[in-house]
């Protein structure tokens, strides 16, 4: 008896070993092939260690891909947006401005992988006051005739999500459409009371990208719908990375974000964001005219507007932050609370530094990920040593994305500089082609350079070596965060 247990025994735990090697051959084989370098380096670093549940968790999450049916759903709104696009090209209201070399190839770039022209005739405000931004948001949803659009990762109830609630709901008691997009688990906590009070007062509410086990068509919970935008009457639109939640983040801890309130052309191009990710949600065909008025400029800022994620092709935030990168000839400024870079922007870093331009990267001390913290502070001896410089914002946790090049280019939106913002989530960027924009965009950022502590190399090296450690090992596997 002993001898046949014995047996079983060892038919098991060879039959086992085979197949952790199994794994770890096929899967040596298969994930270079779907995935990017930086990516797959993190795939098969699991795989060596933990190959079964490594395996698991790739078959659930492991290419950065919607169902079928969602992508055959896209295809649809797809064609939608580009509908949408040939009546805002063909508008006497929307100028197709001819931009000058510095910007033309930067267009031309959003062009193709977001589909939608640059805009000319539009009025930009940029809004850091986290209030205010509620505030003036309020304001236009009170001053709303026809719709208000609104999506957003997070919706809080509480101070801040109540004074939103009761705009909308006053704005549908004039008749007012009222529809909001919340994503399903950045709002999970809020979502149900979200959702009934809104509804009870007369707004349409969807959630993106549920995710559920009972539901046929459940979402994955790494894929999220990350953009943040506001339309009004189709004429007046806001775009940039904060939520609809209190600014105190944590006991004492604060955001600090930034906001662009735009009026103008470019707000059809929000607008027909909105109706692609709406009907991806509900089925629902927003693509009418009454969504899509033409009306004159209100400024003179060029502006246009990239989508991205994973319903679309190319990984677009990705491209498009290399190219402007490699497209300096003076000054980069990056701000982003998540900092963890491919191997393609390391590179295009490091090779603007040799250009001589001068790059500067401004992040958040604070994080509210231990493991994205580690792994993002893992970076920065390499970029110390490119000759980057690092500010590091000391006074609560600074939210904003935003780039600026050469004080020209301006991009402002929901993108964080992650793999995670690059190819798993759905964001949206407005890249503004404005000089007086630019240099109120510098005016942000040095404001959050006073509040920030600049790195050296020399007091980065003295951190204890456990500490290297751990970060470097949340770096193995930062592809997967």
């Amino acid at each position: 008896m002993f001898n046949v247990s014995q047996n079983v025994i060892d038919i098991f735990s060879i039959g086992y070993v085979i197949a952790e090697w199994t794994i770890r051959i096929v899967m040596l084989i298969v994930v270079p092939l779907r995935r990017p370098p930086g990516s797959a380096r993190g795939w098969l670093v699991a795989t060596l260690f933990i190959p079964i549940p490594a395996l698991i968790l790739y078959l659930l999450i492991g290419r950065p891909t919607y169902p079928r049916w969602r992508r055959k759903r896209f295809k649809r709104a797809r064609q939608m947006l580009a509908i949408a696009t040939e009546e805002i090209n063909h508008s006497e209201f929307c100028s197709r401005p001819v931009l000058p070399g510095t910007y033309a190839s930067a267009s031309k770039l959003v062009e193709n992988l977001g589909q939608f022209p640059i805009m000319g005739g539009n009025k930009v405000n940029l809004l850091a006051d986290y209030d205010g931004v509620i505030d003036e948001l309020v304001a236009d949803i009170n001053r709303a005739r026809h719709h208000v659009h609104i999506l957003t990762y997070i919706f809080a109830n509480d101070r801040t999500g109540s004074k939103i609630i009761g705009a909308l709901k006053n704005a549908a008691e004039r008749g007012v459409e009222c529809r909001v997009l919340i994503d399903a688990l950045g709002s999970r906590r809020w979502s149900r009371d979200i959702v009934d009070q809104l509804t009870n007062g007369g707004v349409q509410v969807a959630r993106a990208l549920p995710v559920t086990f009972l539901r046929r068509r459940s979402a994955r919970a790494d894929l999220r719908n990350h953009r943040k935008i506001a339309i009004i009457d189709s004429f007046h639109g806001f775009i940039g990375s904060q939520n609809i939640i209190d600014a105190q983040y944590a006991p004492g801890l604060f955001n600090r974000e930034l906001v662009v309130h735009v009026a103008g052309p470019v707000v059809l191009e929000m607008q027909a964001v909105f109706a692609a990710d709406w009907f991806l949600e509900t089925g629902q065909d927003l693509n009418k005219a009454s969504f899509f008025q033409h009306r004159h400029g209100a400024g003179s800022t060029i502006a246009q507007l990239l989508p991205s994620g994973p319903d679309y092709p190319v990984a677009g935030a990705g491209r498009l932050v290399v190219a402007l990168i490699y497209s300096a000839r003076r000054r980069i400024v990056l701000t982003t609370p998540y900092f963890i870079p491919d191997v393609a922007l390391v590179q295009a870093l490091e090779t603007a530094v040799m250009r001589g331009v001068e790059v500067s990267l401004i992040l958040s001390r604070a994080s509210d990920s231990l493991l994205v913290g580690l792994a993002q502070r893992s970076y920065y001896e390499q970029m110390l040593r490119a000759g980057v410089t690092i500010y590091l914002y000391r006074d609560g946790l600074l939210h904003a994305k935003h780039i600026m090049i050469d004080e020209l280019i301006s991009v402002i939106g929901s993108t964080n500089i992650d793999i995670r913002s690059f190819q798993l989530n759905a964001e949206a960027s407005l890249i503004l082609y404005d000089e007086k924009v630019a240099n109120t965009l510098d005016a942000e950022q040095d404001k959050n350079i006073a509040g920030s502590d600049r790195l050296t190399l020399e007091s980065w090296d003295q951190r204890p070596r456990p500490v290297k450690l751990v970060e470097n090992i949340a770096r193995l596997v930062s592809p997967l965060l």
